[in-house]
């Protein structure tokens, strides 16, 4: 796959988690929060089964040769998206992503910095650092009023 398609994947991806904590919260004033959040698990779950089940070459038998902390991703989605959906109508779908994204942007450089989870370790530098604070400076500007 290029560089630009997997560049393009991921932005798509971007765009839904950032779409859904709306959807979600329009949801939770019918059903509640963490109503709102289980469905849309369950409807990602039924989708994601039956594409890898249609699509994927992987295994789910794999799974008993897992550690348990491989398996808390799940728990790690649920939050999030018990938590989107929470804050997206009290404070914006602006401010919770710029908070979001600033979130994901630090974890993501100690993750690398430390070659977490396995993977390739990516030190911090002074690059990134800047990066980060600009971006601290946006999350900054979003949140002020």
């Amino acid at each position: 796959m290029s560089k630009l398609m997997l560049a393009l994947i991921t932005f798509l991806g971007g765009a839904a988690a950032t779409i859904q904590p709306s959807i979600n919260a329009r949801l939770a004033r019918h059903i509640g929060v963490i109503e709102s959040s289980s469905v849309s698990f369950l409807v990602g779950t039924l989708v994601l089964v039956v594409t890898a089940y249609a699509f994927s070459p992987g295994d789910y038998r794999g799974l008993q040769n897992a550690a348990w902390w491989q398996l808390t991703g799940g728990f790690l989605g649920a939050l999030f998206v018990a938590i989107t959906t929470f804050a997206v109508p009290r404070i914006g779908t602006t401010a919770a992503m710029a908070l979001i994204i600033s979130a994901q942007l630090i974890m993501g450089m100690v993750l690398d910095h430390f070659g977490m989870f396995g993977m390739r370790g990516i030190s911090i530098d002074l690059r990134r650092i800047i990066g980060a604070a600009v971006l601290g400076l946006g999350v900054w500007l979003i949140l002020k009023r």
